[in-house]
Order: structure tokens, then C-alpha cells, then sequence
């Protein structure tokens, strides 16, 4: 099993919504596509609310069942529907992707 998650640090406005709107756009576009691309197990996201120097604003915890389903979800086209959004709120992104 793949674990794949990302963690991102939005603009104040984007897209002329502030940041918690954004997160929960990106949060609901995200978990929208549970079931719909394949070798994709499970997917949530939470919102921040500790709101630290240190935190993020979003994160996404995602579950695959190869390392081929995470390269094929990466290039899906429902996923890539999202990516411009993602990108435009983005400030920080990171990511960590290992197997169990």
C-alpha cells in the first residue's frame, strides 16, 4: 500500500477567495473523488486549526494501492480538473509518498 500525503500553505486571497474559503473548495474538490479513480482506496483532508507559524493550512491523506495507481492518479483527468485551483492558492506545497 502506498500512503501519499500533501500538506500546502495557501495565499491569504486567491482567486478572490480568502484562505479558508480555498481550503474548503480544495478540501470538498479533493474528497469528491473518492471512488471515482481507480487503485485510489481511501482520500480526506483536513483543515488546520492550530494556526502556528509551523502549520499548514490543508492537508490531503490519501491511500493507494501501487505505486502505479499514485502515477495514474497524478495524471488522471480528474485530478488534473483540480491542479489549477490547487496551484493558484498554493503559497507552499509538501509531500511524502511511501509504501507499507
Amino acid at each position: 500500500m502506498i500512503k501519499h500525503i500533501v500538506i500546502w500553505k495557501l495565499k491569504d486571497v486567491a482567486r478572490s477567495n480568502d484562505r479558508a474559503s480555498n481550503a474548503g473548495l480544495i478540501k470538498d474538490k479533493l474528497e469528491a473523488l473518492q471512488g471515482q479513480i481507480p487503485g485510489l482506496l481511501k482520500i480526506e483532508c483536513g483543515l488546520d486549526f492550530s494556526a502556528t507559524a509551523a502549520s499548514g493550512d490543508l492537508v490531503l491523506y490519501s491511500e493507494f494501492d501501487s505505486r502505479e495507481s499514485l502515477a495514474a492518479y497524478q495524471v488522471h483527468p480528474l485530478h488534473q480538473a483540480i491542479v489549477p485551483s490547487v496551484a493558484a492558492a498554493a503559497l507552499e506545497r509538501r509531500v511524502v509518498d511511501y509504501e507499507i
